[in-house]
């Protein structure tokens, strides 16, 4: 029993120790400046429905990829987009999306965190 007391009081010990960490972090100017730069790069990408991939390419074009991303778009076609099926455990509520701009997929990565959300993917689809 002492051990289990023992541990309880380690944790909650660390619990503290990380707390202390995150209130720092929070005061940071400069996470502040990344957390704002992070939401208005968000709501340029939903403005002009552009995933974070295009946003990658324009910014940082490799030679091979323009001249193959070209050749898709002078036919005026695009492949279709894989259809992405997440399940939130919590709610058990499913969203499925060919995009990364769905409105409830959107909230759930802003309340619980894109790594978060990413893991409650169930499956692919072509």
């Amino acid at each position: 029993m002492s051990s289990l007391l023992s541990n309880y009081m380690q944790m909650e010990q660390q619990l503290k120790q990380i707390q202390s960490e995150l209130d720092k972090l929070q005061n940071d100017d400069r996470l502040k400046a990344e957390l704002e730069f992070k939401e208005k790069l968000e709501a340029l990408m939903r403005e002009f429905d552009k995933s974070a991939a295009d946003v990658i390419a324009l910014l940082n074009p490799k030679p091979a990829a323009q001249g193959s991303a070209a050749a898709p778009a002078s036919g005026g076609t695009r492949r279709k987009r894989k259809l992405k099926i997440y399940k939130n455990p919590q709610t058990g509520e499913v969203v499925e999306t060919r995009g990364g701009n769905q409105k409830t997929l959107k909230a759930w990565k802003d309340e619980h965190g894109s790594d978060t959300v990413e893991s409650w993917l169930v499956r692919v689809e072509e």
